[in-house]
Formats: C-alpha cells, structure tokens, sequence
C-alpha cells in the first residue's frame, strides 16, 4: 500500500506544477478535453480528489477565507444566472478558486510541500524573465514601446530612441511585470531550501534577473510594486518577528485604514471627471455601471460596459483596478467578497511572518506588490494570471489556522535549517 500512496500523494504536486507552468508560459492548450474539462482543470480536479483521499478531514481545507469566497462566489453567481450572463467566466472563477484549495490541501497533508512549491516558482520566474531579456537583447518587436518612462509611443514611427517593452510569455508588458511582482518572492523562497551557500547565490541571481526583467517591461505600476515588494520581504524578514500581538493588530488596522482610505479616494476621484485621464474615466464608468446594475454586469463584461460608457470611442478590457472591477461585474457582494479576501490575507501574512514563517514572510511581500499594481490595473483579469494569485493565496492561508479562534499552526515553513519555527 505505500508505494500506491506515495503515488496518490504525488498528483496534488503534479497538478500545481501543471498550473504553475501554465501560468507561466500557456504551456497547456485551452481546448476541452471534453465538455468544458481542459488539460489544467482535469488537473486541477485530479489534485483535489487525491488530497482528499490521504487527508480525508474538513480540516485540510478549511481557511480563514471561506466565508469570503463564499460571498464572492455568491455575487458572481447571481450576476451570471439572474442577469442571464455567459458562464464561462464562472466556471473560470471555479477553477481559481479550485487552485486555491488545492493548494492548501497540499500545504496542510503534504507540509514539506513548500519546497516543491518554491522550485517550481523558481523555474517560472526563470522562463518568464529570461524570454522577456531575450526580446530586449535580440530586439525583438512586441507591439509595445516607449520613449520614456511615462510616454508609449508606436513601434513603428518611434524613432532611434523608442525602447521596446518587453512581454515575455505574456500578450502584454503589464501582465508579465503583474506575473513576476506575484511569483518573485516565492522563487526566492527556494533559498531557504538549500544548505550550500553557492546554491543561494545561484537562487538569489535569478531573482535579480526576474526583478531586473520587471524593468524591461517599462511598467510604471510594475516597477512600483516590485520595489514595494521588496521593501516589504526586507521589513517582514527583520521586523515582522519582533512584533507582538498588539504590533500585529496595529499594522491590520492601519492596513485596513489604508485601504478604506484608497477606496474612499478612488471614488471621490472616480466623481471628478477626467482628473486621472484614462483610469479616471474607467474607475468612474465603474461606479456609475455599479449603481445601474447592483447586481453587476456579469463575469467579464466590466471592460465592454466601460468602454461603451466612456466617451471617445478607447476600448478598454477592465476598469484598470481590481476591487471596482469585482464591483462593477459582480455587485456590492463581488465587492465586499474581494475586499475581505484582500484584508484577511493580509492580516495572516503578517501573522504568518511574525511566527517566524518564512512563506508568511514571501506571501506578504508577494500580495503587497500585486494589491498595489492592482489599484491601477487589473492583471487578474487574465485567467493564467488569477490562477496564480489564488495560488499564492493557498500558500499564505495554509500558514494560518482555518479558524480565528484556533491557535497553532497546521503547517510552517521557516528559516535555513527547515525546522519548525519555536512557539
């Protein structure tokens, strides 16, 4: 019976490594296999039926997010069915939210299981950053270039001192800094794994190359991000340890403010025409579709309603920030789901990196750069890119006890020896 358990175990890895390198690089086509079963949902499914196999217990998946993603589920629900809305979105929806719990399952029955995890970051990053280096290198056209940092220009009548934009795996340079401001801090959770000193070196220059490859995507939200990011894997390494439980609460409570505060002034902004050009007319067309629709204007539509909404004829494929963007297609409950999502994840990276969890430490860091860009942009408005998210998500929340009132760990990642961080 062991080596067919050693077997069942092992399909819970493979499948994360089949999303993780889908995300990366589309590795995996998107045609159904059958019905509406494709390659990274078979997997996907595969993953969670063998978890709950040798981790039959409520507990492997439960987390502090369930009520959330319930009430997220429910406003993409409703604005799918009662407004008469396509499915495929939901069904996309499903399969993130699938990715997340498989990789809790994973985390909480397999808990070594973060090395692994790290590794095959480390490998995205790599084929991520090294594609988006080649194009710069080799001047190879992506459609994308700039004169500057703040003016894009077209490739063509650019001129000798145009700068192409890199995209890497991605159909755009936007999406791949998104991609590598997620999945950079993970990579370089690899490090911890290794014992030679060497062997570090080897991890952290390719983080260098991923965060370096963020610049040659020429993303002004990018490139903020990344270097917020890394403050963050800086501060949470060195302070998040020394905190105590009132410093934890302290910094969700300033987290929380910041984020009403940022809500509050992109509505305020989004009421004052066309004061942030292009983002202002989106983020204001957002909140108009919001009051029309309460129910929303259903999964994936937020960019088709908004650019008919805005005049002047600009297309637009989402509403250029996550949290208006879940308003204006999944209501006031798509709303409310997304900023607890945001707010509880938060809250347990930091608790997670306090306890001296080195994952904890890398998720905060990792979530931080992506809500930031995600104020001004939308990345996971892209499936591979949504996918990846709630994977980090999986990582963050299997950190943390699935129930407030619970204490203790279910699982920890931590420092060199790979020990389990002191109590």
């Amino acid at each position: 019976m062991a080596p067919v358990r050693a077997t069942v175990q092992a399909v819970p890895l493979v499948a994360t490594a089949i999303v993780m390198l889908d995300a990366a690089t589309d590795f995996f086509p998107d045609a159904p296999l059958v019905g509406v079963i494709t390659p990274v949902r078979l997997a996907v499914l595969a993953g969670l039926i063998a978890t709950a196999v040798t981790a039959p217990r409520p507990a492997t998946f439960r987390t502090r997010l369930d009520l959330a993603i319930a009430l997220l589920l429910l406003g993409a629900i409703a604005t799918t069915y009662v407004g008469g809305h396509p499915d495929a979105p939901l069904r996309a929806l499903l399969t993130a939210l699938g990715t997340f719990y498989l990789l809790v399952g994973v985390r909480r029955s397999q808990p070594e299981s973060w090395r692994a995890v790290a590794l095959l970051a480390l490998v995205c990053v790599a084929a991520a950053a090294t594609s988006a280096f080649a194009q710069v290198t080799n001047e190879v056209p992506t459609g994308f270039c700039r004169t500057g940092l703040f003016t894009d220009v077209d490739c063509d009548s650019g001129g000798a001192g145009s700068m192409i934009r890199a995209t890497g795996t991605f159909a755009n340079p936007n999406l791949l800094a998104a991609f590598l401001v997620l999945l950079t801090p993970i990579a370089l959770l690899t490090a911890v794994t290794m014992a030679e000193r060497t062997a570090r070196v080897a991890v952290v220059t390719v983080g260098l190359l991923a965060y370096g490859a963020v610049l040659t995507t020429f993303s002004r939200a990018g490139c903020v991000a990344a270097a917020a990011g890394l403050l963050v894997l800086g501060g949470a390494y060195w302070l998040a340890p020394r905190l105590g439980r009132w410093g934890v609460r302290t910094l969700t409570t300033v987290g929380l403010a910041g984020l009403a505060a940022v809500t509050v002034a992109l509505w305020v902004v989004s009421r004052a025409g066309d004061a942030l050009g292009v983002r202002g007319q989106a983020w204001k067309a957002a909140v108009d579709l919001a009051m029309d629709h309460p129910l929303g204007v259903g999964l994936g539509r937020a960019g088709d309603a908004v650019s008919a909404a805005v005049p002047g004829g600009r297309t637009f494929v989402h509403a250029h920030n996550m949290w208006l963007n879940w308003l204006a297609e999944a209501g006031v409950a798509g709303l409310l789901g997304m900023l607890l999502v945001t707010v509880i994840a938060v809250a347990s990276a930091v608790r997670a990196a306090r306890e001296k969890s080195v994952a904890g430490v890398v998720g905060l860091a990792a979530l931080t750069g992506f809500f930031l860009a995600a104020t001004v942009d939308h990345p996971a408005n892209l499936d591979r890119i949504a996918m990846l998210f709630w994977l980090v998500l999986g990582l963050v929340m299997a950190e943390v006890p699935g129930g407030w009132r619970e204490s203790g760990t279910p699982t920890r990642a931590t420092g060199k020896s790979g020990r389990r961080a002191r109590r």
